[in-house]
């Protein structure tokens, strides 16, 4: 039996529209937020983290951001995973919040590019 749609999966979206086509997928207890196959952002307890370098990271802390933590269940070590929330102002502003959206994207493009290919699979 599928899922109801999410409401706050729904917000997002919408409140995203301005970047174009984005979409959601539910993953470890959360969800991801994807724009031209790129995961952007992540969802956990109805707040949005943005994916970061550096000066975006910087940039979010100044207006209010913070860093997504999260904790190994087996160890209690504390893992910072890249992703800062989105500043509160942009939560009801689809032209901020997908600003902001935009520079992830840009980030996430380029880790994309930094990455190294995957090998291939002998058949």
């Amino acid at each position: 039996m599928a899922k109801a749609p999410d409401p706050f999966h729904e917000f997002v979206v919408e409140l995203l529209a301005p970047m174009g086509s984005v979409s959601i997928r539910r993953m470890f207890g959360g969800a991801g937020v994807f724009c031209e196959g790129l995961m952007i952002a992540l969802l956990f307890s109805d707040t949005i983290f943005l994916k970061t370098d550096p000066p975006l990271r910087a940039r979010l802390e100044a207006e209010g951001g913070e860093p997504f933590l999260w904790t190994k269940p087996s160890t209690g070590e504390i893992i910072d995973m890249g992703y800062v929330s989105l500043p509160s102002s942009a939560m009801d502003d689809p032209d901020e919040a997908s600003d902001w959206g935009r520079q992830a994207l840009a980030v996430a493009r380029a880790a994309k590019a930094r990455a190294k290919p995957r090998a291939r699979k002998k058949t």
